[in-house]
C-alpha cells in the first residue's frame, strides 16, 4: 500500500473514531502482515528466513486516556472490549482483544509506563490465511501505544514484546519472524533474518525486475492453537536434545550430509522434523545466493523442495494447499509454496510477469472441480513495515 492509500484509510479511520468515541485520535499508526518467500519452521529453531512484509496493513487509530483504562473497537468484527491496565495477566482477555490486551501486559512487564488508550482497529490483511493478521495487530497496537506512553523503543525491540506476547499471553510458541518482519519490512525487499543472532540484512525481491509473488489464499482455515505447531516445536526440541545440540540450527550449519547427522535419530517422525529444519535452512541460504545472482529458475527451485519438505517431512499441508501448489506450478511460475505455518492458509509463487490471470484461471478452475471454495489470488509486491500515518 502506498502512502496516498495509507492516508486514505487514516483518514477514513480518523472519521470512525470521532463516531465511536467522539472525540479525534491522536494519530493513526498502522503494521503489515507478511509473506515468508522461504524458510518455514526455522524460526524457533534459531534458523533462517527470507520473508517480506506485504501491502495488506492493520490500522489503529488511538486516543490517550487518563484513567487506566482501555476501550478498543474493531471494524472488522464490530465487537467492543474494555479491560484495566492493572491486573491484566495471561487469561484475562480472551478473543481478538487477547492480541490488544496482551500488547498492553507485554509493554508493562518491558517497564514501559503504558497509558489508558481509546483503539479503533481495522484491516485489510485477510484473516486465518497465515499471513501473520495477529503479528500486524500486535505490532500496530504496540507502536500505537508505546508512542503515546511517551518511550522509544526500537523496532526488533518491539517485535520481541510482540512474540512474547504471542508466546506467553496468547498461547501460540511461535518464533521471531511474524513480529520481525512486521516491524522491519522495505518496501522492495525480503529480510533475510537470522534468529539466532538476530541480524537482519535486506535482500532485492526480485533483483531482475521480471517476476513477482503472487499469493494463493486457499481459504482453508489457518488455525495453529490446536496444538498442532506446538507439537513441531516439542518434537524439534526433542529431536535436538537426542543429538546432542541445543538447536538443529547447530546442524544446519555443518557440511555433514543430512543421512550422516540424523542417524542417531530411531523415532521416524523426529527424523522427518529434523530433516526438514536442516534442509530448509540450506535452502533459504542457497535462495539468498541465488535472488542476488537474478537466479529466479533456481530460487523456485528452492521454493518447490521447501513445499515437498513440508508436506512429506513437517507434514503441515492440506488438501486444498496441495492442489493449489500443484495446479500453481503448472502454470507457468518459477516454483511455488505453502507459506506460513501450515495446516490451511495460502501458497505462494514466484511468477514471471503477465500469467497472473493464468494462475488465477487455473487454480479457480481446479477447486471448483472438487468442490472447494473459490480461491483469492492477488499480487504481494514487498513493502514497508509499521509506521505512523496520520
Amino acid at each position: 500500500m502506498n502512502q496516498q492509500d495509507d492516508r486514505v484509510r487514516a483518514q477514513a479511520l480518523q472519521s470512525g473514531f470521532r463516531e465511536v468515541f467522539g472525540q479525534d485520535p491522536d494519530g493513526v499508526w498502522a503494521a503489515p502482515g507478511r509473506v515468508n518467500l522461504i524458510g518455514e519452521h526455522t524460526d524457533y529453531n534459531e534458523g533462517f528466513v527470507l520473508p517480506f512484509a506485504l501491502p495488506q496493513s492493520t490500522y489503529v487509530a488511538a486516543r490517550r486516556r487518563g484513567d487506566g483504562q482501555v476501550r478498543v473497537h474493531s471494524l472488522f468484527t464490530e465487537e467492543t472490549a474494555e479491560f484495566a491496565l492493572e491486573g491484566l495477566r495471561p487469561g484475562s482477555v480472551d478473543g481478538w482483544a487477547a492480541y490488544v490486551a496482551g500488547m498492553c501486559w507485554g509493554l508493562r512487564e518491558a517497564d514501559v509506563a503504558v497509558v489508558g488508550v481509546d483503539l479503533l482497529i481495522d484491516s485489510t490483511v485477510p484473516h486465518g490465511a497465515g499471513l501473520s493478521s495477529s503479528a500486524a495487530l500486535e505490532c500496530s497496537v504496540g507502536l500505537a501505544v508505546v508512542e503515546l506512553s511517551g518511550t522509544v523503543l526500537e523496532p526488533l525491540a518491539l517485535a520481541r514484546i510482540a512474540q512474547l506476547v504471542e508466546n506467553d499471553f496468547v498461547g501460540m510458541p511461535c518464533g521471531l519472524m511474524d513480529q520481525m518482519i512486521s516491524m522491519l519490512g522495505e518496501a522492495g525487499h525480503a529480510v533475510l533474518f537470522d534468529t539466532r543472532s538476530l541480524t537482519p540484512t535486506l535482500v532485492p525481491l526480485a533483483p531482475t525486475g521480471d517476476a513477482e509473488v503472487l499469493v494463493i489464499d486457499t481459504r482453508a482455515p489457518h488455525r495453529l492453537v490446536d496444538g498442532e505447531y506446538a507439537e513441531r516445536r516439542r518434537q524439534c526440541e526433542e529431536a535436538a536434545d537426542t543429538l546432542g545440540v541445543t538447536s538443529l540450527r547447530e546442524l544446519s550449519d555443518t557440511e555433514t550430509e543430512v543421512a550422516e547427522l540424523l542417524a542417531p535419530l530411531t523415532d521416524e517422525t523426529l527424523r522427518h522434523r529434523a530433516r526438514h529444519v536442516i534442509t530448509e535452512n540450506r535452502r533459504v541460504s542457497e535462495a539468498v545466493d541465488l535472488l542476488r545472482d537474478g537466479d529466479l529458475a533456481g530460487v523456485g527451485e528452492r521454493m518447490r523442495g521447501s513445499h515437498l519438505s513440508l508436506r512429506d517431512d513437517y507434514e503441515v499441508t492440506v488438501p486444498e494447499i496441495d492442489l493449489a501448489f500443484d495446479v500453481v506450478s503448472g502454470a507457468g511460475v518459477f516454483g511455488a509454496r505453502i507459506t506460513g505455518g501450515g495446516f490451511g492458509g495460502c501458497v505462494i509463487a514466484l511468477a514471471p510477469l503477465g500469467v497472473h490471470q493464468q494462475v488465477e484461471e487455473a487454480v479457480t478452475a481446479a477447486f471448483a472441480e472438487v468442490g472447494f471454495s473459490a480461491p483469492a489470488v492477488f499480487r504481494a509486491p514487498p513493502a514497508d513495515g509499521a509506521r505512523r500515518v496520520l
